[in-house]
């Protein structure tokens, strides 16, 4: 069942330009049903985990397709699986007023699979190949709208993720001459016998399979790729900045810090050092440039880079607590990102309108938006509440015991990126609901909330950020169980 759940959304997706189907209606439904189905699969798998790994191809030795469900598995597939349905009700209004729609939901149902395949890898080899996959089904989806700078921008996107694929492929190679075993196996499969005096050599390597791992999550200095990949349709920018492609670059290293090389080795060392520098840097980056966009996705898609670099900076904490705290922003940060992202493509949608300076006002037009995005911007700053804060406090919580001096000024960098983050997005939130006196509302004329199909999601999301925040400790409890090493 679970290879399943993986060729179902690809099948689906490569035969949906040609059934022969009656109307856009009739196609809708037909998708949404696949992949509610889909979905319903996952979390039946998740909540039944098979004992045992399932080998689809044994090429030699220890080389293989291997999948299975661990706890780690178990979080990025359950939020990839809950969000994607919602995701794609969410386009099929948005994607009206676009072109070649066949074709986008074709890469865009295919990128469901794909992740899942990189959530339920079962080794080393497995994610790595449907990691590349991923980076081919999503280029069609940034070039969509055929124009110069969307070509431009999937080509950065393209060379950037190849570059760091490279990389990755190394420590790859090195995982495979050094260690007991390609599977995933908490605490690392490193063999110390074999290492020897190579030590600097296998850190040096570690380095470098983070930073390529590392370049789909947006880290500093080869995060340039994801701003301007906001030229895709918003559907698209919210999965690569929110969900799927971002998510599965933190998701990798946590595979490779934690169930690769091992923390023990890690752990103290030089590059744990440079490593927390770089990832401490990328937060203060990205919060100090969304500070300066006037655009608004690119505004996000800044946030977004400071975002992930929370996660990166609880992966390289090499703690227990630190990969709780990991865990806790990747999915908080999903749900609260996904909607921000959500709302500036329903006021694009619905206004043509992409500049901060032309939001003035609309909070009264398209109150049910702007209320959603008011929400995701509270939470983003960490207001108690609301699940960011949860998050934060994760990751500060694991900082403080760590021990590590390095962590320690990470909990000063997390609190200054918190007041960027503050300004930036209420900035957007008091244009909205207070443009001042003698503001003309009739150049607002004929605005207002978009249909169902998109605010249903937006509530939902309202409502997950909500409930993450008030009833946090058993999703907590199970992130622990998770970095124990017992899940």
């Amino acid at each position: 069942m679970i290879l399943a759940v993986i060729l179902l959304p690809i099948i689906t997706g490569v035969l949906l330009p040609v059934l022969p189907f009656q109307s856009k209606k009739q196609r809708d439904l037909f998708n949404e049903i696949i992949v509610v189905i889909n979905t319903i699969m996952v979390w039946y798998l998740i909540l039944n985990r098979p004992a045992d790994p399932f080998t689809v191809v044994n090429y030699t030795g220890d080389l293989s397709i291997t999948f299975k469900i661990d706890g780690l598995g178990m979080v990025f597939g359950g939020l990839v699986a809950t969000l994607w349905p919602l995701a794609t009700l969410y386009a099929f209004e948005y994607m009206t007023k676009e072109e070649r729609e066949s074709v986008f939901f074709m890469f865009y149902t295919m990128t469901y699979g794909v992740t899942l395949g990189i959530a339920f890898a079962g080794n080393l080899l497995t994610m790595y190949f449907f990691y590349e996959l991923l980076t081919l089904v999503t280029v069609p989806l940034v070039m969509h709208t055929l124009t110069r700078e969307a070509i431009l921008a999937s080509r950065k996107y393209l060379y950037y993720s190849l570059g760091g694929a490279a990389f990755a492929f190394i420590g790859m190679i090195f995982v495979i001459i050094y260690g007991d075993t390609l599977s995933f196996t908490y605490g690392g499969v490193l063999n110390l016998a074999k290492i020897g005096d190579r030590t600097n050599i296998l850190l040096l390597i570690y380095v470098m399979a983070f930073m390529g791992f590392g370049v789909k999550a947006a880290i500093c200095p080869f995060n340039s790729w994801l701003p301007e990949a906001g030229v895709a349709p918003t559907p698209v920018t919210a999965l690569l900045h929110a969900v799927a492609v971002v998510k599965s670059g933190a998701f990798a290293t946590m595979r490779l810090t934690y169930y690769c090389f091992g923390v023990d080795f890690l752990r103290g060392t030089w590059a744990q050092k440079l490593l927390m520098a770089i990832v401490l840097i990328t937060i203060l980056y990205g919060s100090g440039q969304a500070l300066r966009e006037t655009h608004i996705k690119r505004r996000l898609a800044f946030s977004t880079i400071s975002n992930l670099s929370y996660i990166l900076f609880g992966v390289v904490i090499m703690t227990p607590l630190g990969l709780v705290g990991a865990l806790s922003h990747m999915v908080f940060h999903a749900v609260m990102k996904i909607a921000s992202f959500f709302c500036a493509g329903a006021i694009m949608h619905e206004t043509e309108r992409h500049y901060i300076h032309e939001l003035d006002g609309l909070g009264y037009k398209m109150p049910g938006v702007f209320t959603v995005f008011t929400f995701s911007s509270l939470a983003l700053m960490g207001v108690p509440g609301l699940c960011g804060f949860i998050s934060k406090w994760n990751l500060a919580q694991a900082a403080v015991s760590s021990g590590n001096a390095e962590a320690y000024i990470g909990i000063a960098v997390l609190m200054v990126s918190a007041l960027l983050t503050a300004i930036y997005m209420m900035t957007i939130v008091i244009r909205a609901f207070f443009p001042g006196n003698g503001f003309d509302y009739t150049a607002l004329e004929g605005i207002k909330d978009p249909n169902w199909k998109m605010m249903v999601p937006l509530y939902i999301f309202v409502a997950g950020m909500i409930l993450f925040g008030l009833f946090s400790q058993p999703i907590v409890d199970l992130f622990g169980k998770i970095g124990a090493g017992v899940l």
